[in-house]
């Protein structure tokens, strides 16, 4: 507490250790996303609750979220992201159950619970801001974001081998991933309960408490505390929104149209590879250029990814390839602007508990989109959800001039 330089080793070490296990986070949370919708379209044989699997974990991760915001607020980031990873392990492990008695009741329920390693794989991102100045931070999350990308690129891509692995042992093809997601999520959480000691969350509350016993003007009043959290939280929740809704339908999308698995699995792996691998530029960009110019920038990269996407030739997977690309760009700059803003907004005193709070918020947008996708394609059509997804964005705009209007008055 006493000691910057400790501070700062400390700050390094926790950003290896989440790097570590963001890239296990994100095999585990790429694999299980590429096939949810096709096995529950294999198993109920219809495509308008193709939706569903991505509502069910997203829906999970919510409560997760809140759960994890929660022990991590009292026990530690450590003990919060660990028990987040095992539980959703134990939920990829339930889908594997699932798809061999091919009960869709106990699909339905593992999805829910293997949600919690989306909302812990989530949450580790605020973990390197813990000890971070304010021009880290927003390079912090980049760093735990771009991690996952090596996880979450490998994912997709390794679903026909886990395909043949699965059947080699009487498991549905389709189940493969989810061997994968269960091995990987249980790594991450190992890693974090291990090795993040001491933990960088219960360090900065200390420093917190000890910086207002001298100073109690330090911390930011609370007006300003509650516009950066609804401006942050709400430029996550839209983009969430968005890209689940339009990446949630693109493995059915295409499986109508005659692509396989390793055409879905590429797509897929391009699309996650955009949402994380920019992430370092992303970062920096947030810090120099600031909050406001990238969240106008995410706004009209999702809606030149929804354009594009709905324009796409239905036999071209370059093309959907590139919108989908676009459409994690866009998402990466949302987040990862949000989250700085809502580090910017809180104090260690309640800010773990409060970014749990949000992320349950940012699930349940994320539910909406996932289960209202299925519909509105089943009602319409693929282009007209893209054409949607990008129009929403531009309420984006109105968000920045509100903010900046606010901003100005103070």
């Amino acid at each position: 507490m006493a000691t910057p330089e400790k501070q700062r080793k400390l700050y390094h070490r926790t950003l290896i250790i989440v790097v570590i296990s963001q890239i296990f986070g994100g095999a585990g949370l790429a694999a299980g996303i590429t096939t949810g919708a096709l096995l529950a379209h294999d198993m109920l044989g219809t495509e308008n609750y193709a939706g569903v699997p991505a509502a069910l974990f997203t829906l999970g991760s919510a409560g997760a979220a809140l759960l994890i915001g929660k022990l991590s607020q009292q026990f530690g980031r450590r003990f919060g992201l660990a028990t987040g990873f095992l539980a959703g392990g134990i939920g990829a492990i339930g889908v594997v159950a699932s798809a061999i008695m091919n009960n869709i009741f106990l699909l339905f329920a593992s999805l829910l619970i293997y949600g919690s390693g989306t909302a812990a794989n989530l949450q580790a991102r605020y973990a390197g801001t813990d000890l971070a100045n304010s021009t880290q931070r927003a390079t912090a999350i980049s760093i735990a974001m771009v991690a996952t990308t090596l996880g979450a690129v490998a994912g997709p891509n390794l679903v026909d081998f886990t395909g043949h692995i699965a059947e080699s042992i009487g498991v549905p093809a389709l189940a493969g991933p989810f061997i994968l997601a269960g091995a990987a999520f249980l790594l991450a959480g190992l890693i974090l309960l291990v090795f993040m000691r001491p933990d960088p969350f219960i360090v900065a509350k200390a420093i917190a408490a000890a910086v207002q016993e001298q100073d109690d003007t330090n911390l930011l009043n609370s007006v300003s505390d509650r516009r950066g959290i609804i401006i942050g939280a709400t430029i996550m929740v839209l983009t969430q929104m968005i890209m689940l809704a339009i990446m949630t339908i693109t493995p059915i999308h295409m499986n109508n149209h005659g692509h396989g698995l390793s055409e879905i699995g590429i797509v897929i792996g391009i699309h996650i590879g955009a949402m994380y691998l920019p992430s370092l530029v992303t970062g920096v960009l947030v810090d120099k250029a600031g909050r406001t110019t990238m969240t106008i920038v995410s706004g009209f990269i999702l809606l030149a990814a929804g354009v594009l996407a709905a324009a796409a030739p239905v036999h071209s997977v370059t093309v959907l390839a590139i919108a989908l690309a676009l459409l994690g760009f866009g998402w990466n700059i949302g987040l990862i602007t949000g989250t700085a803003l809502i580090v910017d907004a809180t104090n260690p005193t309640a800010r773990a508990k409060t970014q749990g709070s949000v992320d349950v918020f940012i699930a349940l947008a994320g539910a909406s989109g996932g289960a209202l996708s299925g519909m509105i394609v089943g009602v319409s059509s693929f282009a007209t959800l893209s054409v949607a997804g990008g129009i929403l964005s531009l309420l984006l705009l109105p968000l920045i001039i509100w903010s900046r209007r606010n901003h100005n008055k103070n």
